[in-house]
């Protein structure tokens, strides 16, 4: 193989090197773009394996957050190596030169971007135009313009609101009059409503201790100290608690409900013990209710089944949770004040077998997930129907799938050794048939447990950011806000906006009519009072 020859002067040798430098670039962000896009579809395949199979292990859960995370390296490292390599891609004339396949495909490659949101405001920067022809000085006329949008962000604007309450005196009999004094969101505070659900929504909504929203204030200008956040959320958690009680007596005034709870770290005397956070769901939109969904939530110092029965005292229903030994007391025959009936998950058993599958390939776990998952998709088409309407779909075409797998799955233990993994997958859906298949008898019975799941899972991944609850009683505190925010997330509901609101109208709102501020009567309030 022959090589071109080397320039004799020291400019063609230069501009040979650029040339070089700027095809090798290229050639690295061509192998680059293949990267991206090898790690997006099998982040895609992955996502989609999720959304076929249900809801997956932790492991497919890990695996997802560690492929989202390669993929954004790596268009991070692209952007950035295409920065560095625009300098020398101009300087060796590249851009002036008709692009190659490779240029071609990468720019195929690249996503459509989004337009950026109708509802921001516009400011409009004219960048100064010639007055005169700069070849001829002629006189311009304007044609038309070109405009680029570009999304921009300023820190949060602080100031400060003077209540002034001018005096009066009367010129016959001397007397002041003076307006009242406007209330406070909280008992001589001096946190407007809008700051205070900022700090509260900061806390329990996305996480942020308050220490570090004390470092964050203080950049922004505003000192304020954390022992003054901390005071701020005491005051306004006592200030809800009428709010919080209505919540939980609508959530346990239903027929269904869903519970989990998740372990949440607690300092104790130097130490660190482990409570729990409870989550009770109602959510009757998968059968047809009218009644808006809502989450409650409770703390206890441990796991026993005391709590539980504490928490859902006045309950009587459906309860739809996992297995834990604890509810057994609730479902005791004679149980005052009525019977709770317990409906199984299918997801916690389908989870069983889809690790077995996943990470051994069992075939008698692959095929029970694919009997689990019919079933699911039955359950897919008939969400949001009567519960007339579910009842009589699951009669036709789920009971006899639940009536084939449940003679397969007896058959096939049968064959198995009482230590295998496999069995003890099959035994925890044969040992529990009529919670399991009490679904077939009530239309108003989802198939999984999901809807607690879903409610408890930013608890689980927020603790990494605050390591531990303060104390017991910071624990009953947290699941009083979560109350409130999860409920607004349910109802389409803006938590900071609500919150807000509330906070401003609640020293004066009358308790008789505390269902008004409900995050679902508020939503509906909104575009009336935005009309008015």
């Amino acid at each position: 193989m022959t090589t071109a020859p080397l320039p004799d002067d020291l400019a063609a040798a230069h501009a040979m090197i650029l040339t070089e430098r700027a095809a090798r670039l290229a050639a690295e962000a061509e192998k680059r773009a293949v990267d991206i896009e090898i790690e997006r579809l099998k982040l895609e395949i992955a996502r989609l394996k999720r959304a076929r199979f249900g809801q997956s292990s932790e492991h497919g859960k890990k695996l997802l957050d560690q492929l989202e995370l390669q993929l954004e390296e790596l268009e991070a490292t692209a952007a950035e190596e295409a920065s560095d390599a625009a300098p020398a891609a101009d300087e060796a004339g590249a851009l002036d030169r008709p692009k190659d396949d490779g240029e071609e495909r990468d720019a195929r490659r690249k996503p459509a971007r989004r337009p950026l949101p109708d509802h921001l405001p516009r400011t409009r920067v004219v960048e100064p135009a010639p007055t005169a022809c700069p070849c001829c000085g002629g006189k311009l006329r304007k044609l038309g313009e070109d405009v680029t949008e570009t999304l921009e962000r300023v820190p949060a604007r602080w100031f400060v609101i003077q209540h002034v309450r001018e005096k009066y005196s009367c010129r016959t009999c001397e007397a002041i009059s003076q307006p009242p004094a406007p209330f406070h969101a909280i008992a001589r505070g001096r946190a407007g409503p809008n700051l205070l659900a900022e700090v509260m929504v900061g806390k329990y909504g996305l996480h942020l201790p308050l220490n570090r929203q004390s470092v964050r204030f203080a950049a922004e200008g505003v000192p304020i100290d954390r022992s003054t956040l901390a005071d701020w959320v005491g005051a306004v958690s006592a200030a809800l608690k009428p709010l919080v009680a209505a919540i939980e007596a609508h959530v346990l005034a239903g027929a269904r409900l869903h519970t989990d709870d998740t372990p949440v770290p607690v300092l104790a005397k130097g130490k660190t013990k482990t409570g729990r956070l409870w989550t009770v769901v109602r959510d009757d939109a998968p059968f047809g209710g009218p009644d808006p969904p809502a989450a409650a939530y409770f703390y206890s110092p441990d796991r026993s089944g005391v709590h539980p029965a504490r928490f859902l005292t006045g309950f009587s229903g459906i309860l739809q949770a996992d297995a834990f030994s604890g509810f057994g007391r609730l479902y005791k025959p004679g149980r005052d004040p009525g019977p709770i009936v317990e409906a199984g998950c299918w997801a916690h058993a389908r989870r069983k077998f889809f690790d077995l599958a996943d990470l051994k390939k069992a075939p008698i776990a692959i095929e029970a997930v694919r009997r689990i998952d019919a079933l699911f998709a039955i359950e897919r088409e008939i969400n949001g129907l009567s519960a007339e309407q579910r009842l009589a779909a699951r009669a036709e075409r789920s009971r006899p799938l639940i009536d084939d797998l449940m003679a397969w799955l007896k058959t096939e233990r049968r064959r198995l050794s009482a230590k295998s993994q496999t069995a003890v997958a099959i035994d925890y859906v044969l040992k529990r048939r009529r919670s399991f298949t009490r679904f077939l008898d009530d239309g108003r019975i989802c198939l999984s447990n999901n809807a607690a799941e879903r409610a408890i899972r930013g608890i689980a991944v927020g603790r990494r950011n605050w390591t531990f609850a303060g104390s017991d009683e910071g624990g009953r505190r947290a699941a009083a806000l979560y109350t409130l925010i999860e409920t607004c997330k349910l109802n389409d509901v803006d938590p900071r906006a609500w919150l807000a609101d509330v906070l401003a109208r609640l020293p004066g709102h009358p308790a008789r009519r505390i269902d008004e501020l409900f995050p679902w009567n508020w939503k509906q309030s909104r575009p009336l009072a935005a009309a008015a």
